[in-house]
């Protein structure tokens, strides 16, 4: 009897104990049996598929496969992507100096960093690269540019290009150079007479806060700063841990910059400002736009929550996801989304919800839109990025200049002009530059089109085809005739707007790419509503909820 009772007393606990060890581990048995159902189909597939399958290859679309369920900045790096890391993590990659971008059917060099190989040997922005080393390059292999145009410091890369202006094509020997990308890409006062400090922080990599420490306390040497202008617009983001750095320049010590939560949502990380701000109380205002994401949503969340500035601009990309990158086997790593982050006041600005889009889910997180208070008792909003406190557009609302730009004509004339003549805008008046590029769009044969006239031209082939009559297809032809008047008014109308774009193109030529960026302040509405605002107590401290005195 004892042994029976003490027999059912064991299988009680047994069941019990297996029940909760069931419970606890159930994850863990439902990624065994996936590993093993994944292995099975990886092994059948890799010796039994009809034609021979590259196993590394095979495994590395698997692998891509289960992580596009995901999020888009969850993704696996392979070796050859490393350089890629640093590049985000340390700011520094071996190189030539030069970007390059895809125009049309050409690699063409975009832009150059000033003092580098590229810059110092004589390539040209414009420049249409036909080869590196023995390598054709056209648009199928662009994608493979980065470890042709990469390497370590010391080695050495042939290119060879062509030049409009050039009969035959030149080749440049260039050594590879450790290149340290700077996280602000100009800083001065703007205008050069005024006592407004700007700063274009362009990237979050490890050095951001101390460029930003070291461009102030410069400015601060030559004159008194009234007021700080911070241009994020553009800036993709980078390091958490730069973000904060940053925002430790402008935020009083042990203010809260950002929170962060994993998948336990009873633990939270909370990140303070640990030093007393470089920019003390300068007024600040801050610029933003839809490509300010991540770490630069960060700054503004926490510029914004405190009431420490003004944000101004548009909307925010609005991505509130943090990337962990874990090392794996063979020199590659995993970069894996493992938390949100927070502003001060506890909003998640993440436009995008993943969860409700994919099917990989247990359960479906909801980032709701609700209303948080600033320090003041503004209200902001989560899920959407940041709203600026002001939004000033900056975009054209021509068709034509959308088509202009992304038909790459400034850059293309920028390229045949400077090429042929050496010399930038200087020397002309608006309407010989904008003659000049009329010019040159009838040379190139440019046709521009409005959606409205595609849409009509779809009625008129409707038209014809149902048989509706000569009376409705007169009407429309006649409707076309009009599209052709209006659109050869419409570069006149936009005269201003083509010929600042003109001279910015220009002005990269002869002045780089920090040439161009202060020639853009000049134009750039945004920049001189914030300098209104900064100018006026008033209203800057309207903004900030505070009363005008």
């Amino acid at each position: 009897m004892r042994k029976k009772v003490l027999l059912s007393l064991v299988l009680v606990g047994f069941v019990f104990t297996t029940g909760f060890i069931k419970s606890d581990s159930d994850i863990y048995f439902r990624i065994a049996k996936s590993i093993d159902l994944f292995g099975r189909v990886y092994k059948e597939v890799a010796t039994g598929y009809v034609d021979k399958i590259n196993p590394e290859e095979f495994m590395l679309a698997g692998i891509k496969g289960m992580l596009s369920s995901l999020d888009p900045y969850s993704g696996y790096i392979g070796e050859d992507e490393q350089g890629d890391m640093d590049l985000i993590t340390k700011g520094k990659y071996g190189g030539i100096g030069a970007s390059v971008g895809l125009r049309n059917d050409d690699i063409v060099i975009v832009d150059l960093l000033e003092g580098y190989s590229a810059q110092r040997q004589g390539m040209q922005v414009g420049d249409i690269i036909l080869k590196v080393n023995d390598v054709k390059v056209s648009r199928d292999n662009y994608y493979d540019l980065g470890s042709l145009l990469k390497g370590e410091p010391g080695s050495f890369v042939t290119i060879a290009v062509k030049r409009e202006g050039n009969s035959e094509e030149l080749v440049f020997n260039l050594v590879l150079e450790e290149i340290e990308v700077k996280n602000i890409t100009y800083y001065g006062f703007v205008p050069e007479s005024s006592n407004t400090a700007y700063i274009k922080l362009s990237g979050f990599s490890r050095s951001a806060g101390e460029e930003v420490k070291d461009a102030l306390l410069d400015m601060r040497a030559k004159k008194q700063i009234d007021g700080i202008v911070l241009d994020l617009r553009g800036n993709p983001g980078g390091l958490l841990a730069a973000a904060i750095d940053v925002s430790e320049k402008f935020l009083p010590k042990e203010k809260l910059v950002v929170s962060v939560m994993g998948r336990d949502t009873t633990k939270m990380r909370h990140y303070f400002s640990k030093e007393e701000p470089i920019a003390g109380k300068t007024k600040l205002i801050v610029l933003i736009d839809g490509h300010s994401a991540s770490a630069s949503e960060i700054v503004a969340g926490a510029i914004q929550d405190h009431d420490r500035g003004v944000i101004l601009g548009t909307h925010s990309f609005g991505k509130g996801l943090v990337q962990t990158v874990i090392p794996l086997s063979f020199n590659t790593s995993l970069k894996l989304t493992t938390a949100r982050y927070f502003t001060p006041s506890g909003r998640c600005i993440q436009r995008i919800n993943y969860s409700e889009r994919s099917k990989v889910f247990d359960d479906v997180t909801r980032i709701e839109k609700s209303a948080y208070k600033t320090d003041s008792g503004r209200e902001v909003f989560a899920a959407g990025g940041i709203k600026p406190d002001t939004v000033v557009t900056s975009d054209s609302d021509s068709p034509l200049i959308e088509q202009l730009l992304a038909q790459g004509m400034f850059f293309d004339f920028a390229t045949n002009y400077f090429n042929r003549s050496k010399n930038g805008a200087d020397d002309l008046s608006d309407q010989q530059l904008f003659d000049k590029f009329d010019g040159y769009l009838n040379e190139k044969e440019f046709e521009f089109s409005f959606k409205s006239e595609k849409l009509l031209k779809q009625l008129v082939e409707l038209a014809e085809s149902n048989n509706y009559g000569t009376r409705y297809k007169d009407e429309l032809e006649k409707v076309r005739g009009d599209f052709q008047t209006i659109k050869e008014k419409e570069l006149d109308k936009y005269k201003k707007e083509i010929v600042t774009e003109i001279k910015l193109e220009l002005k990269s030529r002869t002045d780089g790419r920090v040439g161009r960026i202060i020639e853009s302040l000049n134009y750039d509405k945004q920049y001189s509503a914030a300098l209104n605002v900064l100018s006026d107590d008033c209203i800057y401290s309207r903004f900030l909820g505070s009363v005008c005195e």
